[in-house]
């Protein structure tokens, strides 16, 4: 590896950051319990004399977020941000080191289209002054807008090297996959059954708070969801799409009025444990924070919300079903490791999410809830994703997706709800589908069509 054509080794973060090179992950490099300011600024805090300059810091943190359009005060802890919010905090922190060479592993995966936007932009201010950024995406229309040379890899090699305007996305999709791809979203008619037995779930005039005694956040929430459907929840950052999912789970909120019926039946207190043994699944945006045991192997992982199933006498696992069990879904999602033996922490982001895709399938759901499932993996891996989302309607099981990514959100749902502000903006059957009209309900311009 050489930097300005001098052979480079480097052997921590520190030594890499000298040489004018800062980093965005894929995962957060966030402290939880300090503040937005302080992680902004973490290790090279402004200091007057031996102190912190506090009132600099804060100052400096304030100008950085309302360049960015962000309205959050600097002195907002960090937990209490949600997983986009916590993304543009990285990217605030990296782009405020003015380093000469900038990476960024999938800094948009959890950002909105506008907040992508913003980002482009200041990037392309970035590269105006002479900054050299390396891009790292599985978002092909961003590549695009972004870069001059785009490089594509495959397993660990790489496969070509193209300059950007001599390239097309069917050409880069094909080196990426390995083979042509007609449709990138295959969306497949499920298995629907009409009439009261055909509903999976029922929402009716859903009001939730945060907590206990604050005002409704989600507000006249009502769909009904039929078996071999999918339905699409679509909208901005701090819609209420996590939230409402979260809710139907038991995991998040407390309600203040309406009703949820699971199969017919009333579903008034939920807890997941409840949730998963009414066949209600939640296959979370944060898979490393809520959807895997990263210390522990792909098998443990897969069984872990289905262990009644193989426990004897109340206490004693039988591990030889388990195992076999588990062994089903590592082959049938097709889970690239060595065995279901390997540690989750090691695997890629596309297999991560097919273990937490195969942790709740295996507790056999009749409902499943998938919130940003293809966040932060590649082509290849989507269109698996996509292939079991048509596999579950197929057998009649019902699907609830967000996604940030409006083709995808129009690609692969029957109907979208559009959130605004925790309230509905819009409902769309599939022929009335259009960009435009998705934006503005997401804005709350526009009604149910």
């Amino acid at each position: 590896m050489r930097v300005d054509g001098q052979v480079a080794a480097f052997h921590g973060i520190r030594d890499a950051e000298t040489a004018g090179i800062a980093v965005i992950t894929q995962e957060f490099a966030l402290v939880d319990e300090l503040s937005v300011a302080e992680n902004i600024f973490l290790g090279r805090a402004p200091r007057r004399g031996l102190c912190v300059d506090w009132l600099a810091m804060h100052q400096r943190a304030a100008a950085l977020l309302q360049d960015f359009g962000l309205a959050i005060p600097p002195e907002t802890p960090v937990r209490a941000l949600g997983i986009g919010q916590k993304q543009l905090i990285e990217i605030v922190r990296a782009m405020d080191k003015k380093s000469r060479i900038l990476v960024l592993d999938e800094p948009t995966a959890a950002l909105t289209e506008q907040e992508v936007e913003v980002l482009l932009t200041h990037l392309r201010r970035l590269r105006a002054q002479g900054t050299t950024c390396i891009y790292i995406s599985h978002k092909l229309d961003e590549v695009f807008a972004i870069a001059d040379r785009i490089t594509i890899l495959r397993d660990g090699s790489t496969i070509a090297t193209l300059a950007a305007k001599e390239a097309t996305i069917p050409l880069v999709i094909k080196h990426m996959v390995g083979r042509e791809i007609t449709d990138l979203f295959p969306r497949k008619a499920g298995r629907t059954e009409a009439g009261p037995a055909g509903a999976a779930l029922t929402v009716r005039q859903l009001d939730v708070a945060r907590a206990k005694g604050q005002p409704p956040f989600l507000r006249g929430i009502s769909f009904e969801l039929r078996a071999g459907e999918v339905l699409g929840f679509g909208g901005l950052m701090g819609a209420g799409r996590t939230e409402l999912l979260m809710h139907l789970f038991g995991a998040w909120g407390h309600r203040i009025g309406g009703e949820v019926l699971l199969g017919g039946q009333p579903h008034a207190h939920p807890t997941p444990g409840a949730s998963i043994r009414r066949g209600l699944v939640l296959a979370s945006e944060d898979r490393r924070r809520y959807g895997l045991v990263i210390a522990q192997t792909i098998g443990f992982n897969l069984s872990l919300s289905s262990l009644k199933e193989f426990t004897r006498f109340g206490w004693k696992i039988d591990a030889a079903a388990e195992h076999v069990r588990n062994q089903h879904f590592f082959t049938s999602l097709r889970v690239k490791a060595p065995s279901q033996h390997t540690r989750a922490g090691a695997l890629s982001g596309g297999n991560q999410q097919k273990v937490v895709l195969g942790k709740a399938l295996m507790t056999g759901p009749s409902v499943v809830m998938l919130d940003e499932p293809t966040r932060g993996i590649d082509v290849g891996a989507k269109l698996e994703v996509y292939e079991l989302i048509n596999r579950l309607t197929a057998e009649g099981e019902a699907v609830i997706l967000v996604s940030s990514e409006l083709p995808e959100l129009m690609g692969m749902s029957d109907r979208i709800i559009m959130l605004h502000e925790g309230a509905m903006g819009g409902e769309f059957d599939r022929a009335a589908f259009s960009q435009e009209k998705l934006l503005a309900a997401a804005m709350g311009q526009a009604h149910a069509a």
